[in-house]
C-alpha cells in the first residue's frame, strides 16, 4: 500500500473541508454537552439538599459507606477540577464543591467517592485505565508531532506512529467509559440507600448533573474516533487519497 506522504490536512498546514466531514458532528455533540453540563450544574447548584451536608462531607460519608477508607479529601483549584488521585489516595473537590451544600455539590462529590471506592475493591476498569495512563499520555504529547513531522518531510513510517499514538489516546478514552459510568452509578446507589439524598427530587438533580457529565466523555470519545478515522483516510489506510 502507498501512503499520501503528503499528510498535511487540517490542523496540519491547510485546510482540508473533509475534516469537517468526518469530525464537524463530533465537534456540535460536544458543545451541545458542555451546554448540559453547565445548565444542569447551575441548576442543580442553587437547589440546597435537604440535609444540608457539604459536598467534603458527602465525598467522606460516601467513601466509608462504600469500605474506601483512608481517602484524604482536599480542596483543589480550578472551576470544576475534581478527582480522584488513586496514586496518592486523595480526593480532591473543587473549591464549589468542597464547600457547596447543594445536590450538584453532592452529586460530583459522591462520583469522586464512586472512584475511591473502585479503587478500595480492585474494580478491573480502574486498574487497567490506570495502567494506561502512561501510554495515553505519550499517545497525547506525540501523536501530533509525529504526524506534522511525518507530512513535513514525507516520511510514511512517521505518520503510522503518529497514527498508532493517537489510536492509543482513543483506546484510553474508551476504557474510561466504564470507569465513570460505574463511578456514577455506586455513587447514586450508595446517595440513595444511605438517605444522604432525601427525596425523588433530588435524586432527580443528581442523574441529572452525573447524566451531563457523562454525555461529555461520550462526546469527546466520539470526536477523537472520529479524528482517527480522519487520518487513516487522509493517509490512505482506510481507502482515503494516495499518491
Amino acid at each position: 500500500m502507498i501512503m499520501d506522504t503528503h499528510f498535511l490536512s487540517f490542523g496540519f498546514l491547510y485546510f482540508d473541508p473533509m475534516y469537517f466531514v468526518f469530525v464537524g458532528p463530533a465537534f456540535l455533540l460536544a458543545m451541545l454537552a458542555q451546554a448540559r453540563v453547565k445548565t444542569a450544574f447551575a441548576k442543580w447548584s442553587a437547589v440546597p439538599c435537604r440535609r444540608g451536608w457539604t459536598g467534603a462531607e458527602v465525598a467522606r460519608r460516601v467513601c466509608e459507606l462504600g469500605g474506601a477508607h483512608d481517602v484524604q479529601i482536599e480542596m483543589a483549584n480550578g472551576y470544576l477540577s475534581d478527582h480522584y488521585d488513586p496514586r496518592e489516595r486523595v480526593l480532591r473537590l473543587s473549591s464549589e464543591n468542597y464547600h457547596g451544600r447543594s445536590v450538584a455539590a453532592a452529586a460530583i462529590a459522591a462520583h469522586e467517592a464512586g472512584h475511591a471506592i473502585q479503587h478500595a475493591v480492585n474494580y478491573p476498569w480502574l486498574s487497567l485505565r490506570s495502567a494506561y495512563v502512561p501510554v495515553a499520555s505519550l499517545g497525547s504529547w506525540l501523536s501530533f508531532p509525529m504526524l506534522l513531522a511525518g507530512g513535513l518531510l514525507s516520511i510514511p513510517i512517521l505518520i503510522q506512529a503518529g497514527i498508532c499514538l493517537f489510536g492509543g489516546v482513543v483506546f484510553f478514552q474508551i476504557i474510561t467509559w466504564p470507569v465513570e459510568f460505574n463511578a456514577s452509578s455506586r455513587a447514586k446507589s450508595v446517595l440513595r440507600e444511605s438517605g444522604l439524598i432525601s427525596d425523588s427530587e433530588e435524586m432527580r438533580g443528581v442523574e441529572s448533573v452525573l447524566g451531563a457529565a457523562a454525555m461529555t466523555y461520550v462526546a469527546a470519545t466520539i470526536q477523537s474516533l472520529l479524528t482517527l478515522l480522519y487520518y487513516l483516510w487522509r493517509s490512505g489506510l482506510l481507502g482515503g487519497q494516495r499518491n
